[in-house]
């Protein structure tokens, strides 16, 4: 799957959902704690949403970061394997070339490791640009799961609770999602980082 095709159908996947849901853009708004023009903003392709905001309303709508990045099981496909059988690699190598993409608002972006859909864990790569922040309106996130996070280059600045943290190449961190979170990169280079949520609540498309 190719970035374009993931970035272009994070709108009208979340759209898709939200209608499925029953939802208007205005009540979801309201619910995740945005303007309704942002929903009808990223629905349209027109804005990308911050990590936070992503995270709110995949929450909202009880749906997977897979579901919005793109990926669809095959209809006899159960969590953790691949769709439709065996294909090349038996579904178990995600090859850098063809990973999905979603770029986000505040300098991050999210790509994707595994190369089937798992509704019970986000394994991503983690790009923080110089000055790139989890969330543009600087708020903590606060999400279900438990979160697992490696450092591979760079220097993150992380908030969990309240504790401060700068994070190093080979530093890794682990906690409690509903804690309140934020990250950030205040420096001039990239932070490249390997993350992986288990979530307790895995989502529906």
């Amino acid at each position: 799957m190719t970035q374009a095709a993931v970035v272009g159908g994070l709108g009208p996947r979340l759209r898709l959902v939200r209608e499925e849901r029953g939802m208007s853009a205005r009540e979801l708004a309201r619910r995740v704690g945005c303007s309704a023009s942002l929903v009808s903003q990223v629905e349209r392709g027109i804005s990308a949403p911050s990590v936070g905001v992503l995270y709110a309303l995949a929450t909202e709508l009880s749906t997977s970061l897979d579901y919005l990045f793109g990926v669809d099981p095959g209809p006899d496909a159960q969590p953790g394997m691949p769709a439709g059988g065996l294909p090349d690699g038996h579904g178990i190598v995600q090859h850098a070339a063809s990973r999905a993409v979603i770029d986000l608002a505040s300098g991050v972006r999210w790509e994707r490791l595994t190369s089937q859909r798992d509704d019970r864990a986000d394994f991503l790569e983690v790009i923080y640009e110089p000055g790139g922040h989890s969330t543009d309106e600087r708020r903590p996130l606060r999400h279900d799961g438990y979160e697992y996070g490696l450092i591979l280059s760079g220097t993150l600045q992380a908030t969990v609770g309240f504790e401060r943290l700068e994070l190093g190449p080979g530093d890794s961190i682990a906690f409690d999602s509903s804690i309140p979170h934020e990250y950030g990169n205040r420096t001039g280079h990239d932070v490249r980082a390997v993350w992986v949520v288990i979530h307790t609540e895995p989502g529906r498309a």
